[in-house]
């Protein structure tokens, strides 16, 4: 199994940013992936989810402002980041399925997105 994420960067507040997270070995369209992230000195937070179905589900921190999508062709997993505010600033992870945060580690490296002016 292999997760990357990419698409991180600095950032004013205001500004967007699409993560990217590319799969490999195992079969992607059968699974829900998450999005977590993990701000400096902080526990994981679950961002958001999407359903093997297209289903999607969101923290009320970035409700109406992160968009999560996949594409199946591709392996890849997305988060489309706008009106980003210095909260936001963590390290993101992809992960598949629903994963336990309390107990979790990532299976990847994560992309940082820091957002300041």
């Amino acid at each position: 199994v292999q997760l990357v994420e990419s698409g991180g960067g600095l950032v004013q507040p205001g500004g967007s940013l699409r993560l990217s997270c590319v799969t490999s070995g195992f079969t992607f369209k059968d699974y829900s992936m998450t999005w977590v992230r993990q701000a400096p000195g902080k526990e994981f937070e679950w961002v958001s989810d999407i359903t093997f179905g297209g289903a999607t589900s969101y923290s009320d921190s970035v409700k109406g402002r992160f968009t999560i999508s996949r594409d199946n062709d591709k392996n890849t997993l997305y988060l489309q980041m706008t009106r980003l505010i210095t909260e936001d600033t963590a390290v993101y992870y992809c992960a598949r399925g629903y994963p336990e945060l309390n107990v979790w580690k990532p299976e990847s490296r994560g992309t940082q997105v820091t957002v300041s002016s």
